[in-house]
Protein backbone atom coordinates (compact mmCIF):
# COMPACT_ATOMS: atom_id res chain seq x y z
CA UNK A 1 0.00 0.00 0.00
CA UNK A 2 1.40 3.36 -0.85
CA UNK A 3 2.05 6.29 1.18
CA UNK A 4 -1.14 8.43 0.29
CA UNK A 5 -3.00 5.49 0.25
CA UNK A 6 -2.45 4.79 4.11
CA UNK A 7 -3.66 8.10 4.72
CA UNK A 8 -5.97 8.42 3.01
CA UNK A 9 -7.72 4.47 4.51
CA UNK A 10 -6.88 6.31 7.64
CA UNK A 11 -9.17 9.16 7.09
CA UNK A 12 -11.88 6.97 5.04
CA UNK A 13 -12.11 4.32 8.10
CA UNK A 14 -11.04 5.84 10.86
CA UNK A 15 -9.76 2.97 12.92
CA UNK A 16 -10.15 3.06 17.05
CA UNK A 17 -6.71 2.74 18.70
CA UNK A 18 -7.04 1.39 22.19
CA UNK A 19 -4.23 2.81 24.44
CA UNK A 20 -3.31 1.74 27.81
CA UNK A 21 -0.37 4.71 27.86
CA UNK A 22 0.62 7.17 30.19
CA UNK A 23 -1.20 9.91 32.55
CA UNK A 24 1.43 12.17 31.57
CA UNK A 25 0.39 12.39 27.40
CA UNK A 26 -2.56 11.12 27.26
CA UNK A 27 -4.39 13.29 26.29
CA UNK A 28 -1.79 14.68 23.88
CA UNK A 29 -2.20 10.82 22.42
CA UNK A 30 -5.92 11.33 21.93
CA UNK A 31 -5.41 14.69 20.34
CA UNK A 32 -2.78 13.31 17.80
CA UNK A 33 -4.79 10.00 16.96
CA UNK A 34 -8.01 12.46 15.79
CA UNK A 35 -5.53 14.42 14.19
CA UNK A 36 -4.07 12.15 11.16
CA UNK A 37 -7.70 10.55 11.36
CA UNK A 38 -8.34 7.79 13.96
CA UNK A 39 -10.11 7.44 16.51
CA UNK A 40 -8.70 7.23 20.03
CA UNK A 41 -9.90 5.42 23.24
CA UNK A 42 -8.17 5.62 26.72
CA UNK A 43 -9.42 2.58 28.52
CA UNK A 44 -6.83 0.45 31.33
CA UNK A 45 -9.89 -0.63 33.38
CA UNK A 46 -10.14 -4.61 34.01
CA UNK A 47 -12.93 -4.71 33.65
CA UNK A 48 -13.31 -3.86 30.37
CA UNK A 49 -9.73 -3.88 28.57
CA UNK A 50 -10.58 -7.01 26.50
CA UNK A 51 -13.87 -6.20 25.69
CA UNK A 52 -12.61 -2.79 24.47
CA UNK A 53 -9.95 -4.18 22.20
CA UNK A 54 -12.19 -6.21 20.23
CA UNK A 55 -13.46 -2.95 18.91
CA UNK A 56 -10.13 -1.79 17.98
CA UNK A 57 -7.96 -1.86 15.06
CA UNK A 58 -4.97 -1.82 16.76
CA UNK A 59 -3.88 -1.21 20.93
CA UNK A 60 -1.18 0.59 22.09
CA UNK A 61 0.72 -0.46 25.41
CA UNK A 62 2.86 2.55 26.89
CA UNK A 63 4.58 1.93 30.38
CA UNK A 64 5.92 5.68 30.97
CA UNK A 65 3.94 5.50 34.33
CA UNK A 66 4.40 1.81 34.73
CA UNK A 67 2.29 0.03 38.00
CA UNK A 68 0.77 -2.87 39.05
CA UNK A 69 -2.25 -2.62 38.10
CA UNK A 70 -1.69 -1.23 34.58
CA UNK A 71 0.57 -3.92 33.88
CA UNK A 72 -2.30 -6.69 34.30
CA UNK A 73 -4.45 -4.54 32.38
CA UNK A 74 -1.61 -4.47 29.53
CA UNK A 75 -1.13 -8.12 29.54
CA UNK A 76 -4.93 -9.15 29.73
CA UNK A 77 -5.28 -6.83 26.64
CA UNK A 78 -2.53 -7.92 24.58
CA UNK A 79 -3.74 -11.47 25.04
CA UNK A 80 -7.28 -10.49 23.57
CA UNK A 81 -5.55 -8.36 20.98
CA UNK A 82 -3.18 -11.31 19.90
CA UNK A 83 -6.27 -13.55 20.15
CA UNK A 84 -8.35 -11.77 17.73
CA UNK A 85 -5.59 -10.73 15.78
CA UNK A 86 -5.46 -7.20 16.18
CA UNK A 87 -1.37 -4.96 16.32
CA UNK A 88 0.05 -4.31 19.00
CA UNK A 89 2.33 -1.63 19.45
CA UNK A 90 4.32 -1.27 22.63
CA UNK A 91 6.47 2.09 23.68
CA UNK A 92 9.04 0.97 26.44
CA UNK A 93 9.09 4.30 28.03
CA UNK A 94 12.04 4.59 29.88
CA UNK A 95 12.76 0.44 29.84
CA UNK A 96 16.54 0.15 31.01
CA UNK A 97 16.37 3.37 33.81
CA UNK A 98 15.06 0.71 36.30
CA UNK A 99 14.46 -3.07 37.08
CA UNK A 100 10.85 -3.00 37.17
CA UNK A 101 10.25 -1.45 33.66
CA UNK A 102 13.02 -3.35 31.80
CA UNK A 103 11.78 -6.45 33.50
CA UNK A 104 8.07 -5.76 32.82
CA UNK A 105 9.24 -5.28 29.01
CA UNK A 106 10.89 -8.33 28.63
CA UNK A 107 7.84 -10.07 29.86
CA UNK A 108 6.02 -8.20 27.87
CA UNK A 109 8.33 -9.60 24.44
CA UNK A 110 7.82 -12.74 25.98
CA UNK A 111 4.17 -13.17 26.72
CA UNK A 112 2.40 -11.41 23.62
CA UNK A 113 2.89 -11.03 19.95
CA UNK A 114 4.23 -7.29 19.25
CA UNK A 115 3.32 -6.52 15.95
CA UNK A 116 5.90 -3.25 16.40
CA UNK A 117 7.99 -1.52 19.20
CA UNK A 118 9.15 1.91 18.88
CA UNK A 119 11.35 3.19 21.38
CA UNK A 120 14.94 5.78 21.58
CA UNK A 121 18.20 4.78 20.99
CA UNK A 122 18.69 4.21 24.69
CA UNK A 123 15.57 1.91 24.96
CA UNK A 124 16.16 0.11 21.92
CA UNK A 125 19.78 -0.53 22.56
CA UNK A 126 18.90 -1.77 26.84
CA UNK A 127 16.00 -4.68 25.58
CA UNK A 128 18.32 -5.60 21.74
CA UNK A 129 21.20 -6.56 24.93
CA UNK A 130 23.86 -3.41 23.27
CA UNK A 131 25.88 -1.58 24.78
CA UNK A 132 23.18 1.09 26.30
CA UNK A 133 22.27 3.72 28.76
CA UNK A 134 18.61 5.42 29.51
CA UNK A 135 18.35 8.79 32.17
CA UNK A 136 14.91 8.95 33.29
CA UNK A 137 12.54 8.86 30.29
CA UNK A 138 15.68 10.35 27.90
CA UNK A 139 17.76 8.20 25.73
CA UNK A 140 21.77 7.94 27.15
CA UNK A 141 24.48 6.61 25.39
CA UNK A 142 24.81 3.64 23.03
CA UNK A 143 27.35 2.03 21.44
CA UNK A 144 27.44 -0.13 17.99
CA UNK A 145 25.98 0.58 14.66
CA UNK A 146 22.12 1.79 15.40
CA UNK A 147 20.77 0.32 12.13
CA UNK A 148 22.44 -3.47 12.84
CA UNK A 149 21.30 -3.48 16.48
CA UNK A 150 17.51 -2.17 15.16
CA UNK A 151 17.54 -4.55 12.50
CA UNK A 152 19.50 -7.64 14.60
CA UNK A 153 16.97 -7.21 17.63
CA UNK A 154 13.64 -7.14 14.86
CA UNK A 155 15.57 -10.60 13.75
CA UNK A 156 15.72 -11.83 17.02
CA UNK A 157 12.30 -10.87 18.36
CA UNK A 158 10.06 -11.66 15.17
CA UNK A 159 8.84 -7.51 16.07
CA UNK A 160 9.15 -4.49 13.29
CA UNK A 161 11.69 -2.29 15.54
CA UNK A 162 11.44 1.12 15.77
CA UNK A 163 14.29 3.42 16.54
CA UNK A 164 13.35 7.31 17.56
CA UNK A 165 16.15 9.86 16.56
CA UNK A 166 17.09 12.98 14.68
CA UNK A 167 16.71 9.60 11.83
CA UNK A 168 14.47 7.39 12.69
CA UNK A 169 15.01 3.87 11.99
CA UNK A 170 12.52 1.06 11.14
CA UNK A 171 13.57 -2.92 10.48
CA UNK A 172 11.57 -5.99 10.57
CA UNK A 173 14.41 -7.88 10.42
CA UNK A 174 15.05 -7.93 6.33
CA UNK A 175 14.52 -4.37 5.57
CA UNK A 176 16.37 -1.16 7.26
CA UNK A 177 14.25 1.84 6.19
CA UNK A 178 15.45 5.17 7.38
CA UNK A 179 13.41 8.32 7.78
CA UNK A 180 14.60 11.38 7.88
CA UNK A 181 11.22 14.01 8.33
CA UNK A 182 10.81 16.09 11.13
CA UNK A 183 12.74 19.00 13.18
CA UNK A 184 14.53 20.04 16.26
CA UNK A 185 11.17 21.69 17.99
CA UNK A 186 9.67 18.08 18.56
CA UNK A 187 12.22 17.63 21.04
CA UNK A 188 11.46 20.63 23.21
CA UNK A 189 7.58 19.45 24.13
CA UNK A 190 6.77 16.53 26.17
CA UNK A 191 5.14 14.06 24.48
CA UNK A 192 5.86 13.60 21.01
CA UNK A 193 7.23 10.09 21.64
CA UNK A 194 4.15 8.87 22.64
CA UNK A 195 2.89 11.02 20.46
CA UNK A 196 4.53 9.42 17.69
CA UNK A 197 3.61 5.64 18.81
CA UNK A 198 -0.36 6.66 18.78
CA UNK A 199 0.46 7.80 14.37
CA UNK A 200 1.94 4.58 14.15
CA UNK A 201 -0.66 2.53 15.91
CA UNK A 202 -3.15 4.42 13.29
CA UNK A 203 -1.09 3.36 10.25
CA UNK A 204 -0.36 -0.11 11.34
CA UNK A 205 -4.16 -0.42 11.49
CA UNK A 206 -4.90 -0.35 8.11
CA UNK A 207 -1.63 -1.43 6.58
CA UNK A 208 -0.12 -4.73 7.81
CA UNK A 209 2.85 -4.41 6.37
CA UNK A 210 4.20 -3.07 9.80
CA UNK A 211 7.54 -1.66 8.24
CA UNK A 212 6.07 0.31 5.82
CA UNK A 213 3.75 1.68 8.15
CA UNK A 214 5.65 2.68 10.83
CA UNK A 215 8.25 4.55 7.79
CA UNK A 216 4.78 6.53 6.48
CA UNK A 217 3.93 7.28 9.94
CA UNK A 218 6.51 8.64 11.16
CA UNK A 219 7.13 10.79 7.81
CA UNK A 220 3.72 12.55 8.32
CA UNK A 221 4.23 13.59 11.87
CA UNK A 222 7.65 14.44 10.79
CA UNK A 223 6.09 16.36 7.61
CA UNK A 224 3.97 18.11 10.54
CA UNK A 225 6.39 19.07 12.64
CA UNK A 226 8.43 20.78 9.74
CA UNK A 227 5.71 22.94 9.13
CA UNK A 228 4.77 23.70 12.49
CA UNK A 229 8.27 24.93 13.23
CA UNK A 230 8.18 27.05 9.85
CA UNK A 231 5.26 28.82 11.08
CA UNK A 232 5.42 29.35 15.03
CA UNK A 233 8.40 30.54 17.17
CA UNK A 234 8.32 28.93 20.47
CA UNK A 235 7.12 25.60 21.69
CA UNK A 236 3.85 26.22 22.83
CA UNK A 237 2.83 27.74 19.73
CA UNK A 238 4.82 24.73 18.06
CA UNK A 239 3.01 21.69 20.14
CA UNK A 240 -0.85 23.57 18.75
CA UNK A 241 0.58 23.96 15.34
CA UNK A 242 2.29 20.47 15.64
CA UNK A 243 -1.84 19.22 15.77
CA UNK A 244 -3.06 21.35 13.38
CA UNK A 245 -0.79 20.42 10.72
CA UNK A 246 -1.05 16.99 10.77
CA UNK A 247 -4.81 17.46 10.92
CA UNK A 248 -4.16 19.31 7.17
CA UNK A 249 -1.44 16.96 5.85
CA UNK A 250 -2.70 15.33 2.64
CA UNK A 251 -2.38 11.86 1.37
CA UNK A 252 -0.69 13.55 -2.08
CA UNK A 253 1.24 15.92 0.31
CA UNK A 254 2.54 12.95 2.54
CA UNK A 255 4.01 11.09 -0.44
CA UNK A 256 5.59 14.12 -1.98
CA UNK A 257 7.17 15.48 1.41
CA UNK A 258 8.56 12.27 3.11
CA UNK A 259 12.05 11.32 3.19
CA UNK A 260 12.01 7.92 3.57
CA UNK A 261 14.89 5.29 2.66
CA UNK A 262 15.60 1.38 2.50
CA UNK A 263 19.30 1.29 3.01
Amino acid sequence: MKLSAMLGSIRQNKPLIHHITNYVTVNDCANITLCIGASPVMSHALEEVEEMVGHAGALVLNIGTLDPYQATSMLLAGQAANNLDIPVIVDPVGAGATSYRTDFMQRLIEELEISVMKGNAGEIGVLAGADAHVRGVDSGDVNGDLHRITQNFAHDSGITIVMSGATDIVSNGRQIITIKNGHPMMGRISGTGCMATSVIASFVAVSRNTAEASAAALAAFGIAGERAAAVTSGPGAFKSALFDQLSHLTPAELATDAKIREL
